[in-house]
């Protein structure tokens, strides 16, 4: 998947009164059935540009059942969608079906944006991969349903392991890091054999979570910080040991150019989105000339002994609130995403929304690693004020603390427990 989903969430200004206007019953999108006579849908340039024979087969699918239904569609960049959309929001001519990048969906349903769905009514809802079904569900709700996935992997350069007499992809953590240390060796200090940039929260919370930790837990209705837990600690100490030991770079940037970097051929590794290998062996970013014939993904293996649970960046569909054909929506959506919408996708290089499909990659070896990476997974707390906590990049300024040696792990877990607590239960 080789967009960058955009990853705020707020949305200050965004309607007038929208959480006084009703929509069906909890659970349930109600309001406005087969009577209605036209359907918006907005999407992403991405299925545009990618696949338009599945929205295509949504929109004949639905008319097929309610003939004389129109359809309209609207695609709209990343970038600019939002704005867009929190205009709309403030009026009564809001779409009935929106597209939303998984990161985004708290915002909006805190402010009560989005209708309530029942999951029952979505193929496959009882098998959504967890960090998916997350990333839909707020205070025991569901308003919205997960279109596809993208996850994170590792990717190596196969020359340069070798050429260190590492020749076989690692199993192990141990495996792992005795090859990185080999590499690093060899290499000297001027090269990072593994190209972690330490503002990349999404890697350094992987870390956490495989040890058991988590950025914040959830009791009796409220959230707290859980950064200065034991186990949490015990993930963001590996991830400085990664940073000190393997990051030979600027350990002030995060990960936004990491595959520009990899390019370079300055590193020898990387851990991040699975289209990143790729994107670095482009002609275009491959200054090395010999990228494409020696890059492979594999499995992140984690010091715990399992796989490391990754971040499942990817789009969600939400009804708004103020959508008039709410039940339409509903069936507009499940005709995109059920069974045979998902083997499209997949075909398209994206991983499925549910775990029943995920296996079926398992099967093929050029999808088996992300699909194989993508079991386990995160997601961020699903908490009320968690929009101010990324707004605020406490995360980032955490790792960087601990990255340059600005401050111990302890001491900048701490920190950022107390700036997360104060904003994490407020909207």
């Amino acid at each position: 998947m080789k967009r960058k989903l955009v990853a705020a969430i707020g949305i200050a200004g965004m309607m007038v009164s929208i959480a006084a206007c009703g929509g069906g019953k909890d659970g349930d999108s109600g309001k406005g059935g087969a009577e209605a006579k036209e359907l918006t849908v907005w999407l992403t340039v991405d299925a545009q540009n990618n696949w338009p024979e599945l929205v295509k087969a949504a929109d004949d699918a639905v008319q097929k059942k309610h003939p004389g239904l129109k359809i309209k569609h609207e695609y709209y960049g990343w970038p600019d969608k939002n704005a867009k959309l929190d205009a709309v929001l403030a009026t009564d001519k809001a779409p009935d079906v929106v597209e939303m990048g998984n990161t985004e969906m708290l915002g909006y349903m805190v402010k009560g944006a989005f209708a309530p769905v029942d999951p029952a009514k979505f193929d496959n809802s009882s098998a959504w991969l967890d960090g998916l079904k997350a990333s839909v569900t707020y205070d025991g709700k569901t308003y919205g349903v997960p279109y596809y996935a993208g996850g994170r992997v590792a990717n190596w350069r196969k020359d340069v392991f070798a050429a260190a007499g590492v020749k076989s992809v690692p199993k192990t953590y141990q495996e792992l890091t005795a090859g990185l240390d080999k590499v690093q060796k060899k290499e000297g200090d001027k090269f990072s054999v593994w190209y972690q940039p330490t503002r990349d929260w999404y890697a350094a919370m992987s870390f956490v979570y495989d040890a058991g930790g988590s950025i914040a837990k959830e009791e009796s209705g409220q959230w707290k910080a859980n950064l200065s837990s034991p186990e949490s600690l015990k993930g963001l100490n590996e991830f400085k040991n990664v940073v000190d030991k393997y990051m030979h770079g600027d350990k002030t940037k995060d990960e936004s150019d990491r595959y520009i970097v990899y390019g370079q051929g300055k590193s020898g590794m990387i851990f991040g989105a699975a289209w990143e290998g790729a994107t670095s062996a482009d002609p275009k970013n491959d200054k090395t000339g010999k990228l494409k014939d020696n890059l492979e993904n594999f499995v992140m293996p984690g010091p715990s002994g399992k796989n490391m649970p990754v971040f499942l960046g990817g789009s969600d569909l939400a009804v708004p609130v103020k959508s008039k054909a709410q039940a339409l929506a509903a069936e507009w959506i499940n005709a995109l995403t059920g069974p045979s919408g998902q083997k499209t996708l997949m075909g398209k290089g994206n991983l499925p929304n549910n775990k029943t499909d995920l296996a079926t990659l398992k099967d093929d070896p050029e999808t088996v690693v992300p699909a194989t990476a993508a079991e386990s997974n995160w997601f961020v707390p699903m908490a009320p004020g968690w929009g101010q906590v990324e707004k605020a990049q406490v995360l980032q300024t955490m790792l960087q603390n601990i990255g340059t040696g600005k401050k111990s792990v302890e001491a900048a877990a701490k920190e950022a427990d107390a700036a997360i607590d104060k904003v994490i239960n407020t909207n």
